[in-house]
């Protein structure tokens, strides 16, 4: 089982990421999928997530820090996920990792990726 975070980098404040995330090697529900952070020093944060109902029904949260800022979209068809981050604060600033669940609700993380965002 492989998730892959990729598109972190070095921005100045205002700027945008996209972070993408790349899963494999087992199959993944998509009941639940979303992006974590971890800022120097802190616990990691719920970002954002897709919460899929029994019915199907799909809806997304996003952490009120980053609400109207950031957006979280998916492929399923591709296994991917991505986080689109827009007027980057440097308070953005951190370790994002990606995450997903198997069919049994087992959960997966990635390795994270660095995101630094200067002032």
């Amino acid at each position: 089982v492989q998730l892959e975070e990729s598109g972190g980098g070095l921005v100045q404040a205002g700027n945008s990421l996209r972070l993408s995330c790349a899963a494999s090697g087992s199959t993944f529900s998509n009941r639940f999928m979303a992006w974590y952070r971890q800022a120097p020093g802190k616990q990691r944060e719920l970002v954002a997530s897709f919460t899929t109902d029994v019915s199907g029904g799909t809806s997304t949260s996003y952490a009120d820090s980053v609400k109207g800022r950031f957006t979280i979209s998916k492929d399923n068809a591709r296994n991917m996920m991505y986080l689109q981050m827009n007027s980057l604060k440097s308070e953005d600033t951190g370790v994002y990792y990606c995450h997903r669940r198997g069919l049994w609700g087992q959960p997966y993380w990635g390795q994270g990726t660095q995101v630094t965002v200067s002032s």
